[in-house]
Parts: structure tokens; sequence; C-alpha cells
């Protein structure tokens, strides 16, 4: 019997076995160099959580307190300046913390009493037992702090994240809030950010995110900071040092990336939503901001009806930090105009 055998189709046969093998050695090889490239990755960028015992000897100071609001959530707070003033309660930005206030404390304390704190997932305070880090359970927090420090009234203040905290407490506390103050302040829907610091385009990176609980470079939050701050003059090594300490502080890192796997319109506000605040609002605003635009501004001080706004000129998204001295004493000023107009009681 005479066997037939088609040429043609035993070279094809051995043409796709041969590709077959090169394309698997091909995605091997592409394997090994990727497992070698995460692990250069993972070599060059691996920082642990810093030892939080360090982290507050270092970064606490006379005025430093811890208030255990409830089993396992011990937060950082400052009770300064003038003890019997009016009470100004200020609120830091995301991947910040109330050192950022400091500059202000010294301008303002002399006839204010500044209250600031770390809140959840920040600086000295660290993790919530609850796993929450959203505007509504920071507001929670910061109306739990004041209750314990017999706060009736205060004027609310806070920048970015912590701006949207403020305005977000005078909506749910109004009878608590004396005036408001928005320093590059969250809230704008859909406001679009200039150019976005690499900490917080690398947080957004869906598998990037991950390694961020083990890698994260000093170069990361020098980039970062560079980005937010338009006066590089006040940017030293001692200020990008706290950012990068704090935010590895135990529990930080994984607080990070629960706010940022968050749906960010969680945080957004309304025209008509903001109209209900009828107190005295102060806006500041780094007519460079890349972080939150210049236009927000405008927008809030279309939105709340007792608003002033002031927009600086080549300063970024930290105007407390970048130009302290006039952002203090604007404040200052508007304050006191503020308490003149306070009927006493």
């Amino acid at each position: 019997m005479r066997v037939w055998t088609c040429t043609r189709c035993t070279t094809r046969a051995f043409q796709s076995n041969y590709w077959g093998e090169d394309m698997l050695r091909l995605i091997k090889w592409l394997v090994i160099l990727l497992l070698a490239a995460l692990a250069a990755l993972f070599f060059w960028g691996y920082t642990p959580d810093t030892d939080a015992a360090q982290m507050e000897s270092k970064y606490s100071n006379a005025a430093s307190r811890f208030a255990q609001l409830e089993p396992g959530l011990r937060v950082h707070y400052r009770d300064e300046g003038k003890s019997d003033g009016p009470a100004l309660v200020l609120i830091h930005g995301s991947n910040a913390s109330l050192h950022t206030w400091e500059p202000w404390v010294k301008i303002l304390g002399k006839d204010y009493r500044v209250i600031s704190l770390d809140l959840p997932g920040h600086g000295l305070t660290g993790k919530n037992p609850a796993g929450v880090y959203d505007n509504a359970s920071y507001v929670n927090v910061v109306d739990r702090l004041l209750t314990k420090l017999n706060v009736d009234k205060a004027v609310i203040g806070g920048n970015s994240m912590g701006g949207g905290v403020s305005w977000l407490y005078a909506l749910e506390h109004p009878e608590k809030v004396e005036a408001l103050l928005l320093v590059d302040a969250s809230g704008q829907p859909s406001a679009k950010s200039g150019k976005l610091p690499l900490g917080f385009r690398l947080m957004r990176m869906p598998v990037i995110k991950e390694a961020a609980r083990f890698i994260a470079p000093r170069s990361i939050f020098e980039s970062s900071v560079k980005t937010s701050m338009s006066v590089q003059s006040k940017i030293d090594d001692k200020l990008i040092d706290r950012y990068w300490e704090l935010n590895r502080y135990p529990g930080n890192r994984e607080a990070t990336m629960r706010r940022f796997a968050s749906p960010r319109n969680m945080t957004a506000g309304t025209k008509e939503r903001l109209s209900a605040i009828q107190v005295p609002v102060l806006i500041l605003w780094g007519a460079d901001d890349n972080l939150i635009p210049v236009t927000s501004a405008k927008w809030f001080a279309e939105a709340l009806p007792q608003a002033k706004m002031i927009i600086y000129p080549n300063v970024g998204h930290i105007p407390m930090e970048e130009i302290p001295e006039k952002s203090g004493n604007d404040v200052k000023i508007w304050l006191d105009d503020v308490v003149a107009k306070t009927p006493k009681v």
C-alpha cells in the first residue's frame, strides 16, 4: 500500500512548530526581563515604613497632643496661640500634615487660638481602625476633636482636600461655624488639573499604585513638592524630608491607597449646595496652582454668597508655605474684620 504524504502540509506543520517554539522562547525572555525590571525597581525604590516613635520625637513639639477619639484612633493635634482668643481650626491637604500651618501659627497665634490636626492617614495620626478615609469621616473626626476641646464655635479653614472638609463641615454643622477659609480648596466638579505632581499621577495608575505600599523613593516626593509649589526658594531638604517621612508613618500609605481608590466625585460639591453657607468666606488661591486650577477659586466665589477672593500671582498650591507672611497677614486682616462684626454675646 502506497502512503501519500503532503509535502506542503508537512512544511506548514514544521513552520508552525518552529514559530510556536520561537514565540514561547520570546515570551519566556520577556517574562524574565519584566521580572528583572521589577526586581531592579524594588531594589532601587523600596522604602519601609518609618519608625513611629522616631517620627513622633522628630515631628512633635511642646504643643503636640494626642486625642484618643475611639479605640485605635489617636489623633495628633496642636492647640496654640491665644488660649482665650477666637478659635481658628486649620485642616491640611492630601498627603500633608498640620506642619503645613506652622508659619501661620506664628502670625495668627498672637490674637487667635489656632487648632490644627493630622487627619487619619496623615502625619502622626496614622491609620483609622475603621479603614475609612473620606471627607465625611474627616468631618466627623474634626467635630469630635472640637467637642473634646470644648470649642462650640470656630472659624474653619483648610487647604486642598482640607478645604473640601472645611466647606462640608460648614454645611453639616452651620451652628458651629463662625466663618470659612478656603485655600486652594477641592470641591469644583471636574476641575482640570495642570501638571499633576508625579506622586498623584502614580497613585492613579491601577498596577503601579499597588507598588506604592513598598516603593516610595524620596525623589518622587521631591518632584511632587516642586510641582505643587511655585515659590521654589521655600523648598529645602527639611521640607521634602517631612513630606517623605510622614507619608511613610505606619498606616499612612495604606490610607493613601484607599483614598485614591475612592470615586473622585465623592468630594465634589454644587453651587446650589454651597449657597447654603451663609457665613463670611475668604478664598485664597495661587494663580499657578497645578493641582486645582485658579478657575476653581472663581467657581467658589460665585457659589458662596459672602465670599472674598484673593489670587496670588506666581504662587502654587500651598500659599501658607510659599508666601506665609503675605497670606498669613491677609488672613489676619480678614479675621479681625470678621471678629469686629460678630455680635458679642
